[in-house]
């Protein structure tokens, strides 16, 4: 099991409650979770409710399948960065980089959220 991200990874879901997820289908011009991440990957992922106020960021684990997100760890969410109680209605459920995860440097070549020195440089130079 590896940690995946990739572009343009974007299906919807009906599931509900706290539990896991399951993926109805890329939504036009994205590709599954399937593809993009690969079955028994994990990858960050956010969950959109559409039309409601309801939200998660998190790191997921897919299935062997590739149509299953079971939600790991949340780390930020409409519910004070705890687990969701996701309601019906159908969900956008893709593939994100967490900003707290970012790793870049700003505008004067200082990096952030560089975790030492020597990833830093390493990171210098290659970008």
């Amino acid at each position: 099991m590896a940690l995946v991200i990739n572009d343009r990874v974007k299906e919807t879901s009906t599931s509900t409650g706290t539990g896991t997820f399951t993926l109805a289908g890329a939504q036009t011009g994205f590709d599954t979770f399937a593809l993009g991440i690969g079955g028994s990957n994990t990858t960050y992922y956010a969950i959109f409710n559409q039309g409601t106020s309801e939200w998660e960021v998190g790191l997921g684990t897919l299935d062997a399948g590739g149509t299953v997100l079971t939600r790991t760890t949340v780390i930020t969410s409409s519910n004070s960065d705890s687990v969701v109680t996701f309601t019906s209605g159908t969900k956008d459920v893709f593939c994100t980089l967490p900003a707290s995860k970012a790793v870049y440097l700003d505008s004067t070549g200082a990096p952030i959220g560089a975790a030492s020195d020597g990833f830093a440089v390493a990171m210098s130079i290659a970008l």
